[in-house]
């Protein structure tokens, strides 16, 4: 491949690729020279990337054997030396609101369009990675960045265009994580990694226009859980743009803290990618979820329900106001968590309420001193952006600086990100996750990766909680029990499961609904296993197109 590579160039597509999948229109975004860069990407840094697998799996079988997360020894001078990422550009100064969505064009008109600040948008836990999802949201993002982008809604009722380009959020990318494959992409006969195709071929076809806008182009990395992990990113992003043509750094990172190894090493992570990062975001959901996974065989750290573990809860909050000390010292912003409420139809009281808990959650972001913070839905952005408006005056608050977080010791700071959160675990908390479990899976299944359930957002992170808590439940030794006796069994599983239907009032018209037979037996086969599967979307991910 030549040094500098661009999308119209005339390159014939090399041996080794293979397209297993061929939907209409799909050439245009895989040209031979769109394939060649993807296939030069994962010859070049697949083998590190399984490497870095293995050391995940090496590092759990440790926990699994009673060992802890804690902070690394020989890391430690990075941890003590004095030292700041690169400066920030200035489209990500001010990020005090960030909507986060699937790759869709009406979603994507209506984020650009929604007065947020930045709009991720999202290949990962809200996209179900069907085939014809990751194409249509490639197709959608590149139209959105050369300003060609509109959607007519199916009845032709209305018709949706994006605004002028200085009025729009800025875009980010998430790409799916290392863990995932991408199997309709085959280089050398091995599927492709899923993180080096999405964010690849994103890059090749609007890195170069958006580096003309002075907008990155800008990435959210999700799931890291070592700072080698991102030094791999680091030298993708860096090799890319020197094959684009591109000066080093121009691609900016944001990474999500949401893996409880990661919260262990969150100043090496901004080490690792000093020259590109803009910040740190404290993925919530994924975190609890991590936080589960990473103690699945240690029974004294079992957590309540998903309801009782909120932010207030000790090992959460140091975890963000660490991160927040953590970025602040380095330059870097510090971004708060998802709002995953959405708008309550027909019940104003209790629309009301989930308001209120809102913006409680946001005040107390901003008090802690987030930069900014992400919501599911348009309809939270005024809300969220009061709070931050009314308690953020300027672009964002590095001056916040909570040295009171970091004058604990190591071990303190360990211990107190480790200490589990203690709770009940009621029939109607067991039954709710069975439920988001069986309809979630049932649409993700079906092609739908982001979905309300009872009036909240569900993605993949939310559903994995909802998973990983039955497993670990049911799991337990010695066992558990809800808080009316009654013990946590299968028996327990088996009756939730057979009176599941009772709570559909329409089920035909459930996201998903003709494969709800199929997301039962799949979550039966995920709980019943001696091992936690490490991601749903693993199993679930063979049964879609």
């Amino acid at each position: 491949m030549s040094a500098v590579l661009h999308p119209d160039q005339d390159v014939v597509r090399p041996a080794g690729i293979a397209v297993t999948r061929s939907l209409p229109g799909q050439e245009q975004l895989l040209t031979p020279a769109a394939l060649a860069f993807l296939a030069d990407l994962q010859r070049r840094f697949d083998p590190i990337r399984q490497q870095r697998l293995a050391a995940r799996q090496v590092r759990q079988a440790e926990f699994d054997a009673g060992a802890l997360p804690d902070f690394r020894a020989d890391t430690a001078a990075i941890r003590a030396a004095d030292w700041r990422v690169a400066e920030l550009p200035g489209a990500l100064l001010d990020r005090r609101v960030e909507i986060t969505g699937p790759t869709d064009p009406k979603m994507v008109i209506n984020a650009l369009n929604s007065g947020a600040n930045c709009y991720m948008a999202d290949f990962e836990d809200s996209t179900s990675p069907t085939w014809d999802n990751l194409l249509t949201g490639q197709r959608a993002l590149g139209k959105a960045v050369a300003g060609t982008l509109d959607w007519m809604a199916p009845d032709g009722a209305k018709h949706y265009v994006l605004k002028p380009f200085s009025e729009q959020a800025v875009l980010m990318v998430r790409p799916r994580g290392w863990h995932l494959d991408e199997k309709h992409v085959l280089i050398d006969g091995a599927p492709m990694s899923a993180s080096l195709c999405d964010l690849g071929l994103f890059a090749f076809h609007n890195a170069v226009a958006l580096a003309a806008k002075n907008r990155g182009p800008y990435f959210y990395l999700p799931k890291l859980q070592a700072m080698e992990e991102a030094q791999l990113w680091d030298a993708v992003l860096a090799h890319v743009e020197t094959t684009l043509g591109l000066p080093v750094g121009q691609m900016k990172v944001t990474v999500l803290i949401e893996t409880l190894p990661a919260a262990f090493e969150m100043d090496e992570i901004l080490h690792a990618l000093r020259t590109r990062i803009a910040g740190l975001n404290c993925g919530r959901w994924d975190y609890i979820f991590s936080y589960i996974k990473t103690f699945r065989r240690h029974r004294d750290r079992v957590l309540p329900e998903r309801a009782q573990v909120t932010m207030t809860q000790p090992f959460l909050k140091t975890y963000s106001e660490l991160l927040i000390h953590t970025c602040h010292r380095r330059g870097a912003h510090a971004m708060g968590g998802m709002a995953a409420q959405v708008p309550i139809a027909g019940d104003d009281a209790a629309n009301q309420r989930a308001l209120d808990r809102v913006r409680a959650d946001k005040v107390r972001e901003v008090g802690a001193g987030h930069d900014g913070t992400w919501v599911a839905h348009p309809a939270l952005i005024p809300l969220a952006r009061e709070v931050f408006d009314t308690w953020m005056l300027g672009a964002h608050q590095q001056f916040v600086m909570r040295n009171d977080v970091r004058a604990k010791s190591d071990a303190e700071l360990r211990d107190a990100l480790l200490k589990p959160s203690f709770g009940t675990i009621t029939r109607a908390g067991f039954e709710g996750n069975v439920e988001v479990c069986v309809r979630y899976l049932a649409a993700w299944l079906d092609g739908n990766g982001c979905v309300p359930i009872h009036w909240l957002m569900e993605d993949a992170a939310t559903a994995e909680i909802s998973r990983s808590q039955l497993w670990q439940w049911l799991h337990a030794d010695p066992g558990l029990h809800l808080d009316d006796g009654t013990p946590i069994d299968f028996a327990l599983l088996e009756r939730a499961l057979i009176g599941l239907p009772s709570k559909f009032a329409d089920r035909m018209q459930l996201p998903g609904a003709t494969r709800i037979a199929e997301a039962i037996a799949l979550l039966e086969t995920l709980t019943e296993q001696d091992t936690l599967e490490d991601f749903l979307t693993l199993p679930a991910y063979t049964r879609i197109d």
